[in-house]
């Protein structure tokens, strides 16, 4: 057990740092979610998304506006079918041709960025939040995110959950229901909890 007022989160809890909370966030340090503009960018990303999510499969040109307003880029012939969840938003980039199955979770408090022609199955979490595992600064309600990269032509199976700051390199497949905690290599098939790769790809 960590002794209290140790750990990675020590250092923050005791300096001095007059940046806002929206700066720490945007730097990857530990952060509390009281900041005014975090506040508001959380309220922008749930309206837009909640406005996403109420369009239907035939509104495709009101669908891609609000993709558009909503992520910080999205490439041509993408699709994303709702429900889509995120926490802002603006920290989600995903190349052409990518397409994400019904209920994408992508918590962005750190960037999430996807290639092109990507594979994404149903019920997908990319995660990047974390929280201190000490107990003093998570009861204070400290926390922190590392971002996520998913390579180009990546298969992601229904069910998988990327874990804060992991990058799976491109052409790689991970198999449904995945836990994948762990940076991934190119050109590889991973499965399980956690993933392991159990062969390679020509």
């Amino acid at each position: 057990m960590v002794p209290p007022g140790t750990g990675p989160y020590a250092e923050t809890m005791t300096t001095n740092d007059d940046r806002t909370m929206w700066e720490r966030m945007k730097a990857g340090d530990p952060y509390i979610a009281d900041d005014p503009r975090l506040e508001e960018e959380n309220h922008r990303g749930r309206d837009l998304m909640a406005a996403y999510n109420a369009t239907t499969s035939r509104q495709r040109p009101l669908r891609r506006h609000l993709l558009e307003e909503l992520l910080a880029s999205i490439g041509e012939d993408t699709e994303l079918r709702s429900p889509l969840y995120v926490d802002y938003g603006s920290n989600i980039s995903i190349g052409a041709r990518t397409f994400a199955n019904y209920g994408l979770v992508a918590l962005d408090v750190a960037t999430i960025t996807i290639g092109n022609d990507v594979q994404i199955g149903p019920n997908v979490q990319l995660l990047t939040p974390t929280h201190p595992v000490e107990p003093e600064p998570r009861r204070e309600k400290w926390e922190s995110a590392q971002p996520i990269t998913i390579g180009d032509n990546v298969w992601l199976g229904g069910g998988v959950i990327v874990c804060p700051g992991v990058t799976i390199g491109e052409n790689t497949v991970v198999g449904a229901g995945s836990v994948v905690p762990k940076d991934l290599p190119a050109n590889v098939v991973a499965v399980g909890n956690p993933a392991r790769v159990v062969r390679s790809l020509d």
